[in-house]
C-alpha cells in the first residue's frame, strides 16, 4: 500500500510536469518546432502569479469531489462551484480564494460532456485534456481579464495580432438581455481592430453552469492557423479546422432562477479557460494536437509497437483503413487511462469506472483489429506517457488480456453472421445482445465494427430485448422444489453436479484473483416441464452439466452469470442468465442460441468482474455480523442475508435501538480487519466436528455434510482444537458462499441504510469499496451543504422572501439528504440538522410577518383615524401577511371592519376581510369577500368574523366600490 501511495505520489508530481520557470527564449530562438508543453504551461502559470498576483493552486484529482452529477471533472471550474453557487463555508481556505490560476486535469467521456464517440475521427477531439485557467472571485472583472489575456497571447506568446479573433455576447430580446457593449468596447481600446471584434448570439457567447445558478455572457479569443493577412471573420464558429477558438472567458453577472427568469449576482466572477493542447498547436505552429509534443512521441512508441505504417494525420476516406484514426484513438486513451487510474478511477462495472472500461477497451480494439499490434502494446505505453507504477501498468495488462480474448471471439461471431446474412439486412439485435451481454462489448464498439463494414445494427429490435431483460430479471423462473425434475434426473442415473471448481481460484503475484477454466459434458436439458436431450435454437432451457464452476443462488449470495461456448467452436455463445440448485443439481438457465444437445463437451465462462464484486460483499457481510456482535452485544443473532455485486443487507435481532454511535462503531471495527488484510481461512469439516466450535454463529439452514467453515485470520484447525476459545474473537461461520483470500480487497465498508423491519429486528444496507467512498464523499459534501445554509439562516435576514428561499431550501435539501446513498450515521446527523433549521426559518417567518402586519397595521390606523369601516389597499407578501394586518387593526380599533385588498406582481389581487363584533349578525364577512371577488372574476370564503379570497387585478377598482357600497347597505 505504502509504495503504491509513494509511486503515485510520484505520478502526480509528473503529471503536474515541474517545468523551468520561464519563459527562457523568445519564439525567434525556439527554431520552427516552438517551445515545449511544459514551458508554454510553465508560462501561463507563471505570467498570472508573478505579473498579476494570482494564488496558483494544483490540479484538483479527475475523480469529482462530492458531486454525485459528475462522472469526471470535466472542467477547470468544477472544484470552484461552492463559491459560484455561495455555498462555500465561509471559514474554508476556498472562501479566501480571490484571484486564483491553475491548469486542470480533466476529462470528457459519458455524461453530458461526452467526447468519446468523436476520438479519433477528428485531430481535435479528446477524452483527456489539460484546462489552462485564471479566475476571480469578486476581485477583478471584464477589463482586467481581457487586457491580461491579450498581453499574455500578444506580448508573452507573440501570436501575431492579425491572426486573433474576439467574439462578445450580441445580446437577446427574448430574455431582455442587451449586447454586452462594454466588453466589446474593452477588446476595440485594446487594439483589437473593429473587422476581428464580432457578436455572437446566445448559444455560442452566453455560459450557463446548468438549468439555475450562475451564468453570464462570455468572449472567446479565436486564432486562424491560415493567416497570410486575410481576414477569416466568416469562418469565426463555424466549425472550420482552420480558425479555432483558443481561450473562453466567462463573465458571471447573473443567476438563473427556477423560473427561468435572470437577477444580477451581488459579486461578479471571472472564469476562464483554455485548453493546453490547442494552444501548443498554436504557438508549436502545427495544425493538429496530435502533431505536438504531446502526442508525437506517443505515436512513435505506437509506432515501434506495432510495425506497420506511420502516424500521417490522415482523416475521414483518406485515412485507409482507419489506421490514423486508431493511433489518436489509441494515444488519446492511454493518456487517459494514465491520469484515470492516477487518481483512483479503475476500469470497473457502474458510473466512471464503466466509462473508463469502455475507453480501455476501445482502445485494445484498435491496437489489435486495426494496427494488427501484439498484446500488450497498451501496457507498454504507459511508461512514454509517465513513468508509472507497475501495478498501474499491470491494471491495463491484465484488462486488456482479459478483453482480446472475448475481442477475438466477437470478432469470429461477427464475420460468421455477417457472411450468413441478406446483403440489405440490418445486423440482428439477438446476436449484438448476446455480445453486449455476455461478452461485455460496449455497444458503440458493435457499432464501430459494423459501421467499417457498411452495415446497420437493428436498434429498435436491440432496445426490445434489453427492456425484455430487464422484466426477465425482475421475474426469473426458479427450478428451485421443482420435485419432478430432481426425480427425473435421478431416475435417468444422472450424476449430481460437481460444483467444486466454483472454489477454483487463486491470488496472482498483483493481488488479482485468477480463476482456473472449466471444461465440462451437457448430461440433461430441461424445458416445458420435462427432461430433454435436446433443445432447439432460440429457446429458454435448463442445462444440468457434470461440473460447474458457476455459483447458484444460495445462502443469500446471487447467482453468477456469464455464457457458455461449445468446446472448439468459439463463435456461438450460450448466455446463462441465472443458476439455481435443485437437490445437488446445479441448473444454468440458458437461451439456446443454435441446438443443445446431451453430450456436448462446453467450455465455461463466469462472469468475473461480478463475481469478485459479489465475493467482496459476501466476505464484508461477515465482517459486518462480526462487527455488530462486538459492538451490540453477543445476543446480536443474523436473522437473513442477501449478497449481490451492487450491495450487502443484513438483518439481525437486537435487545434495544441501534443509535448511530452504534453504527460507527461497526464501521470503525470494520475497517480495522480491513486495514489488517486478514487471511480467510475455508475448509470443509465434519458437520460433528464443527458443531464443537465454540461461539459458531450458524444460521437456521439445512447444512451439508461436510460443511465449509469460512475463518478470518484464525486458521480452521486452531478454531477446531477442543475448548479453544478463537472463534470467539474473529468470524467464523457455516458458509458455501465465495469469498475473498484476503480483507483488504474490501477497502471500505459504507452502512447507508438501517431500519426496523419488526420489533426487534434491524435490516442495514452496506455497499463497499469504491461505492463505499463515494457514499462518504457524497456525506462530506452535504454535510458542508447544510452547514452553508445553517451559517446563511443564523445571519438574521430581514427579508421575508430570503427567508422563504432558505426555508425551501432547507426542504429542498432535506429531499436529497433522505434519497442519496451516503453513511446512515451522518443522515441521521444532518436531518436532526435540517429539522431544527426548518423550526428555525419557520419561527422566523412568523416574526417577521408579525412584525410586518404591526407596522401596516399602524400606518392605516393613523391613516383612517376611529372611521368604523376601513376599505384601503396595501402591499403584501402573502394572504398570511395580509390576513395579520386585518386582524391587528381590528385589534386595536375593535368598533371597526376592515377590508384590506393587495395586488401582487402575478396580476392576482389577494383580499381579506374582518367584521367588528358590534356588526353582527347584520354584516357577515364571507358575504362582504364574496361580493368582492366576484367583482375582480375571483373565490372567497371564511366565517361570519373573517374571510378571505383573491381575483383579478382588472377589476380591482370596482371591487373598492363594491366593499363600500356592500358596508354601508348593512351598517
Amino acid at each position: 500500500g505504502a509504495i503504491a501511495m509513494a509511486a503515485a505520489g510520484r505520478l502526480r508530481r509528473r503529471l503536474l510536469l515541474v517545468v523551468p520557470w520561464h519563459w527562457g527564449c523568445s519564439p525567434r530562438r525556439w527554431g520552427t518546432g516552438g517551445p515545449a508543453a511544459g514551458q508554454v504551461r510553465a508560462a501561463f502559470l507563471r505570467f498570472f502569479q508573478e505579473r498579476h498576483g494570482h494564488r496558483r493552486l494544483p490540479s484538483a484529482s479527475v475523480r469529482p469531489r462530492g458531486d454525485p452529477h459528475l462522472l469526471f471533472v470535466n472542467a477547470g471550474m468544477n472544484q470552484f462551484k461552492p463559491i459560484f453557487l455561495g455555498t462555500v463555508h465561509p471559514r474554508s481556505e476556498l472562501a479566501q480564494y480571490k484571484r486564483v490560476v491553475n491548469s486542470q486535469k480533466c476529462v470528457r467521456a459519458g455524461g453530458k460532456h461526452n467526447d468519446l464517440e468523436d476520438v479519433g475521427r477528428d485531430t481535435y477531439h479528446h477524452t483527456f485534456f489539460e484546462m489552462l485557467g485564471n479566475w476571480s472571485f469578486g476581485d477583478y472583472f471584464k477589463e482586467e481579464a481581457c487586457s491580461m489575456a491579450w498581453e499574455l497571447l500578444t506580448e508573452v506568446y507573440e501570436i501575431p495580432k492579425d491572426r486573433l479573433y474576439v467574439t462578445y455576447f450580441g445580446g437577446d430580446s427574448s430574455l431582455g438581455l442587451n449586447a454586452d457593449e462594454e466588453c466589446r468596447d474593452i477588446w476595440l481600446c485594446l487594439g483589437v481592430p473593429a473587422s476581428h471584434v464580432l457578436p455572437f448570439p446566445l448559444k455560442d457567447n452566453f455560459w450557463e453552469m446548468g438549468d439555475t445558478g450562475p451564468c453570464g455572457p462570455c468572449t472567446e479569443i479565436h486564432y486562424d492557423h491560415v493567416g497570410g493577412g486575410r481576414n477569416a471573420a466568416a469562418l469565426v464558429n463555424q466549425g472550420s479546422p482552420d480558425v479555432v477558438e483558443i481561450w473562453n472567458l466567462v463573465f458571471m453577472q447573473y443567476s438563473r432562477e427556477v423560473e427561468g427568469n435572470l437577477i444580477p449576482l451581488p459579486q461578479h466572477h471571472v472564469d476562464t479557460g483554455m485548453g493546453l493542447e490547442r494552444l501548443v498547436t498554436v504557438l508549436q505552429n502545427k495544425h493538429s494536437n496530435y502533431d505536438t509534443d504531446l502526442f508525437a512521441p506517443i505515436l512513435d512508441a505506437i509506432h515501434k509497437g506495432c510495425g506497420g505504417p506511420r502516424y500521417q494525420g490522415l482523416v475521414g476516406e483518406a485515412d485507409i483503413g482507419a489506421v490514423n484514426m486508431a493511433y489518436r484513438v489509441v494515444a488519446d486513451h492511454v493518456r487517459t487511462l494514465c491520469v484515470c487510474i492516477t487518481d483512483g478511477i479503475y476500469p470497473g462495472l457502474s458510473g466512471a469506472e464503466l466509462v473508463l472500461r469502455r475507453i480501455l477497451r476501445r482502445a485494445v480494439r484498435f491496437c489489435s483489429e486495426v494496427l494488427h499490434a501484439p498484446p500488450g502494446l497498451l501496457a507498454s505505453l504507459v511508461p512514454t506517457v509517465v513513468d508509472v507504477l507497475v501495478s498501474k501498468n499491470y491494471i491495463i495488462n491484465e484488462n486488456e488480456a482479459a478483453f482480446l480474448s472475448s475481442l477475438e471471439r466477437g470478432r469470429r461471431i461477427i464475420e460468421r453472421t455477417v457472411q450468413q446474412m441478406e446483403p440489405s439486412m440490418d445486423f440482428p439485435a439477438e446476436v449484438a445482445w448476446s455480445l453486449y451481454g455476455n461478452l461485455g462489448f460496449p455497444l458503440d464498439l458493435i457499432d464501430l465494427m459494423l459501421e467499417e463494414k457498411g452495415i446497420r445494427l437493428d436498434s429498435a429490435a436491440f432496445d426490445e430485448l434489453a427492456l425484455e431483460d430487464a422484466k426477465v430479471r425482475g421475474t426469473l423462473c426458479s427450478f428451485e422444489g421443482r420435485i419432478p425434475l430432481t426425480a427425473g434426473l435421478h431416475s435417468n442415473n444422472v450424476p449430481v453436479t460437481d460444483d467444486s471448481p466454483k472454489y477454483a481460484y487463486t491470488l496472482g503475484q498483483h493481488g488479482q484473483y485468477e480463476f482456473s477454466p472449466c471444461q465440462a459434458t451437457v448430461l440433461m436439458l430441461y424445458r416445458d416441464q420435462s427432461l430433454q436431450e435436446e433443445v432447439g435454437a432460440g429457446q429458454r432451457c435448463g442445462v444440468i452439466l457434470d461440473r460447474t464452476n458457476f455459483y447458484a443462488e444460495q445462502g443469500g449470495q446471487a447467482s453468477d452469470r456469464g455464457y457458455l461456448m461449445h468446446l472448439g467452436q468459439q463463435d456461438t455463445l450460450f448466455p446463462v442468465e441465472s443458476v439455481h440448485l435443485c437437490g445437488g443439481y446445479v441448473i444454468h438457465e440458458v437461451t439456446a442460441v443454435e441446438t443443445l444437445r446431451a453430450g456436448d463437451q462446453v467450455q465455461l465462462f463466469v462472469d468475473e468482474a461480478q463475481r469478485l464484486a459479489c465475493m467482496i460483499n459476501h466476505t464484508a457481510t461477515h465482517l459486518l455480523s462480526f462487527a455488530l456482535r462486538h459492538i451490540l452485544g453477543d445476543n446480536t443473532e443474523q436473522q437473513g442475508s442477501h449478497v449481490t455485486a451492487e450491495r450487502l443487507r443484513f438483518d439481525f435481532n437486537t435487545k434495544g435501538p441501534v443509535t448511530m454511535e452504534h453504527l460507527q462503531q461497526v464501521e470503525q471495527v470494520v475497517q480495522e480487519v480491513i486495514k489488517r488484510n486478514e487471511v480467510v481461512h475455508m475448509a470443509e469439516v465434519p458437520l460433528t466436528l464443527a458443531r464443537r466450535v465454540q461461539g459458531l454463529r450458524t444460521v437456521d439452514e439445512e447444512y451439508p455434510d461436510p460443511v465449509r467453515i469460512v475463518s478470518l485470520g484464525v486458521p480452521v484447525e486452531s478454531v477446531l482444537i477442543h475448548d479453544s476459545e478463537a472463534a470467539m474473537h474473529t468470524s467464523v461461520e457455516l458458509c458455501c458462499g465465495t469469498h475473498l483470500l484476503q480483507t483488504g480487497a474490501v477497502e471500505d465498508l459504507a452502512i447507508i441504510s438501517e431500519r426496523q423491519l419488526a420489533k426487534g429486528i434491524s435490516r442495514v444496507i452496506a455497499v463497499t469499496g469504491g461505492q463505499a467512498k463515494q457514499a462518504r464523499e457524497v456525506g462530506q459534501y452535504l454535510a458542508m451543504e447544510v452547514d452553508s445554509l445553517s451559517i446563511r439562516l443564523k445571519q438574521g435576514s430581514t427579508s421575508i422572501p430570503e427567508v422563504q428561499n432558505l426555508s425551501k431550501e432547507v426542504g429542498q435539501l432535506t429531499k436529497v439528504v433522505a434519497s442519496t446513498a451516503m453513511p446512515q450515521w451522518q443522515r441521521k446527523e444532518l436531518q436532526t440538522i435540517l429539522k431544527a433549521l426548518q423550526r428555525t426559518a419557520n419561527t422566523a417567518i412568523k416574526k417577521l410577518e408579525m412584525q410586518q402586519a404591526a407596522e401596516k397595521a399602524q400606518s392605516l390606523l393613523a391613516k383612517h383615524c376611529n372611521q368604523p369601516v376601513i376599505i384601503d389597499t396595501v402591499p403584501a407578501d402573502s394572504p398570511s401577511i395580509l390576513m395579520k394586518v386585518v386582524n391587528h387593526l381590528c385589534d386595536k380599533s375593535p368598533g371597526t371592519s376592515v377590508l384590506l385588498l393587495s395586488p401582487q406582481a402575478s396580476g392576482e389581487v389577494l383580499c381579506a376581510c374582518q367584521v367588528s363584533k358590534n356588526c353582527l349578525p347584520m354584516f357577515s364577512a364571507a358575504d362582504w369577500a364574496t361580493a368582492v371577488c366576484t367583482q375582480m372574476e375571483g373565490k372567497a370564503g371564511g366565517s361570519c368574523v373573517v374571510a378571505k379570497g383573491s381575483g383579478n387585478a382588472k377589476g380591482m377598482q370596482g371591487a373598492l366600490t363594491t366593499a363600500l357600497a356592500f358596508a354601508q347597505s348593512k351598517l
